[in-house]
């Protein structure tokens, strides 16, 4: 018989069916065993006697008829509570031992550790589950609306090469060019801009950035998900007025019991929100204590730099005074070119950030379209001859005809993190790397064998 799904039974009272699914609850009650069944839909009451014994979380199809449970006995909590399955004919399919963790609560109070070494458990908690689905429609909501609006979804290589950016690079061996290494992408900033010299102007993709940085609760360690946006022909506004319109649209759609504090979002300058609250991604919730309220905004108007300080050790000499603000390819406000030969200090950069209650969700900028104004960006923060070489690929397609360009990269885990009201962005992730660094589930960073590390010309000290 075809697999009945748990949601479909409420149309089938009176029928018989197969269901499969996991064992959520059992209870029994000597002649009488209760079952509740949970499949990806949803769960049910079951009801048999003379059952074979089985155990919490086992994997069971059943076989039965779907009948009304009588008025008093209905559970309104479930969505299936007004009827029931009677149980005809139960097959084990695959019987689960003691799990080594609870999954029938919200999980919070368990160590991170375990919840990781056991995720493929962790993930069917109701609230991790929930999270991972909701997360799905949020990246087919984006994807869609972008694909409606003229963007073109491109992938971008994952194998790349190392060059200064911002943070520190995973380094890849190369086994074909020994002593040679290629970089995971802290993101597909330089990629993205060649493709507006190829005449894209609207490009997008789920891009996942790898970066070598300490773990905090807004961002995991070495890896995270970006939707990367990039336009051609457009000024900073555009980039606003799309994201916002999406954002909204997509709260509107996917989020309806939550309400965003203000429409259009409020547009804050950097000075002023240091100046007044104290950081630059301003909390702006009216109640901090309601999580169904929304406080976007933007913060326009940075630096285009900082001084340079002994943790920049990716940019320049370690000698030059500056440093990029956002990355060495933020175009600076037209305003203020004038201040790049005299004082850099009073350069704004055109730049935007994407605030969602007091986190930074996304990033971007107009970038720097002409070869002399990236030229002197590279002077002030003491880019070498060969530093600059790093970059001559993109200086060389610029001299080939380069719109005027920009873009934002939301990021996902954040916002989700954030709009769920999540502690931390492992709770939004399915396999998250651990704060120490370590894969969920798979015994990650591991050892290479010899033979491996002499094919690639390594020695480990």
């Amino acid at each position: 018989m075809q697999r009945t799904l748990v949601k479909e039974t409420l149309d089938n009272v009176g029928e018989a069916v197969t269901l499969k699914g996991w064992v959520n609850v059992v209870r029994d009650h000597g002649k009488v065993t209760f079952i509740d069944l949970r499949d990806r839909t949803g769960v049910i009451q079951c009801v048999g006697s003379n059952l074979d014994k089985v155990t919490t979380e086992s994997v069971i199809e059943i076989e039965g008829k779907i009948v009304e449970r009588p008025e008093k006995l209905v559970n309104l909590n479930i969505e299936t509570g007004k009827v029931e399955l009677q149980i005809e004919k139960l097959t084990i399919i695959s019987m689960a031992s003691e799990l080594p963790l609870p999954i029938d609560t919200d999980g919070y109070d368990i160590d991170e550790e375990i919840r990781n070494k056991y995720r493929y458990l962790d993930l069917r908690r109701g609230r991790m589950s929930k999270n991972i689905r909701i997360r799905s429609k949020v990246t087919q909501f984006l994807r869609n609306y972008l694909i409606d609006n003229d963007f073109v979804e491109i992938e971008t290589p994952i194998l790349t090469k190392t060059t200064p950016e911002g943070a520190r690079d995973f380094l890849v061996p190369s086994r074909l060019q020994v002593g040679k290494f290629y970089a995971l992408p802290q993101s597909p900033q330089q990629y993205k801009q060649l493709l507006m010299v190829a005449g894209m102007e609207r490009y997008f993709q789920f891009a996942r950035c790898f970066r070598d940085e300490d773990p905090r609760k807004d961002r995991a360690y070495g890896e995270f998900t970006q939707l990367d946006m990039e336009l051609s022909f457009i000024d900073q506004n555009d980039i606003l007025e799309l994201t916002e319109k999406m954002f909204t649209k997509l709260v509107k759609e996917v989020f309806p019991e939550k309400k965003i504090t203000q429409t259009p979002w409020p547009r804050i300058s950097h000075k002023d929100a240091k100046e007044k609250y104290g950081n630059d991604k301003p909390d702006l919730r009216k109640d901090k204590n309601d999580p169904n309220e929304l406080a976007f905004c933007w913060v326009l108007d940075f630096p285009l730099f900082t001084e340079q300080s002994k943790d920049d050790f990716f940019y320049g000499s370690g000698t030059a005074k500056w440093a990029p603000s956002h990355h060495m390819f933020t175009a600076p406000h037209p305003d203020d070119i004038k201040y790049l030969d005299t004082d850099p200090s009073k350069v704004r950069g055109l730049q935007h950030d994407f605030v969602l209650n007091g986190f930074e969700v996304g990033g971007g900028s107009i970038r720097i379209h002409d070869p002399k104004i990236q030229e002197k960006v590279f002077k002030l923060i003491g880019f070498s001859d060969k530093q600059k070489a790093q970059f001559d690929h993109m200086l060389t397609a610029f001299t080939y005809g380069v719109p005027p360009h920009g873009g934002i990269a939301p990021g996902l885990d954040r916002f989700m993190m954030a709009i769920l009201g999540e502690p931390s962005v492992r709770e939004v992730m399915a396999y998250p790397t651990s704060s120490s660094g370590q894969i969920a589930v798979l015994d990650a960073p591991s050892e290479a064998s010899d033979e491996q590390l002499k094919e690639l010309g390594i020695k480990c000290k």
